[in-house]
């Protein structure tokens, strides 16, 4: 028995499947909008929201003279809050996130690719601005799932598949955030790195593992061929089940050397099983964004 990257066949390049990834992309959003609760309130944005009655001890200067002249009481004019977030997203796509085995109808890439262009879609319509980092500058259209995913496919076609499973060590401003996707698979310490580049200057962030159900359970026994994503490396165990409590034992020591690293950096986590729902993921990373000191990890699985 051999175990291939990829197990189904799937077009040869991501950008061959953004078009199909956008409209997954755009139905997630759709469906998470649903489920989150508008973020407006009044506050020091530019955006008028509504009047308001004016209430005795407030200053007069913030009477609207004009709407009030209308009718026979006092009424303020409110600016919507808005918010100062700038969100900026990376998901990995190195050769390791190819894979997708017969457990999920999707590769981990994909799943990637769907939320970070669905991620991206919440926070413009919520009032943020989002850019891919290392690709695109801050936007704040609602066009963004397409801006991103022409982003993706032209980087693609003048640089390649991306074989860096890292984000770029470059900070993030104070008061962002960066949302990082991928199954961050090299030596923790390299994660810790591109994070603590990320923050340096104060941005917040959450990381969001993304992992095939096959990788958890481990349902390999007899003669099996382990091939590595990338090609070349290849290990072949007559008796695979005997390295089921050595590989378990090893993933579970990984993950917990990332929740201390995210502890230590003030940074959620986020397990997401490509067999699970993206919309339940997002929908918790979304409410997060409006309230980042609540950290914590989500499991999605």
């Amino acid at each position: 028995m051999t175990i291939s990257p990829s197990i189904r066949q799937d077009a040869a390049t991501l950008s061959a499947r953004l078009p199909s990834l956008v409209i997954a992309a755009r139905k997630v959003a759709q469906t998470v909008r649903h489920g989150v609760h508008g973020r407006r309130r009044a506050g020091s944005g530019e955006t008028f929201w509504q009047f308001r009655p004016f209430v005795s001890g407030e200053p007069s200067s913030r009477v609207d003279w004009r709407r009030s002249a209308r009718e026979e009481r006092a009424f303020v004019r409110e600016r919507e809050w808005e918010a100062a977030h700038t969100v900026w997203i990376w998901f990995d796509r190195s050769a390791s996130m190819r894979f997708g085995s017969s457990l999920s109808q999707t590769t981990k890439i994909d799943r990637a690719a769907v939320l970070a262009l669905a991620f991206a879609d919440l926070c413009v319509r919520g009032g943020e601005r989002a850019g891919l980092l290392g690709l695109t500058r801050p936007l704040a259209s609602q066009g963004v799932i397409e801006r991103f995913a022409e982003a993706i496919a032209t980087d693609e076609r003048l640089h390649g598949a991306s074989e860096a499973g890292l984000p770029p060590l470059a900070p993030a401003r104070a008061r962002s955030m960066a949302l990082l996707v991928g199954d961050f698979l090299e030596e923790p310490e390299k994660t810790e790195q591109a994070m603590r580049a990320i923050s340096a200057e104060g941005a917040i962030g959450e990381l969001v593992l993304i992992v095939d159900p096959i990788e958890e359970v481990y349902p390999f026994s007899g003669n099996v061929e382990f091939l590595h994503p990338a090609g070349g490396s290849r290990l072949v165990s007559p008796r695979a089940q005997n390295l089921r409590e050595a590989y378990l034992g090893r993933l579970a020591a990984h993950r917990d050397a990332l929740r201390r690293i995210c502890g230590r950096l003030g940074w959620g986590m986020n397990l997401h099983r490509t067999d699970a729902s993206a919309a339940e993921v997002l929908l918790a990373l979304r409410v997060r964004l409006s309230t980042p000191e609540s950290g914590g990890e989500i499991r999605s699985a």
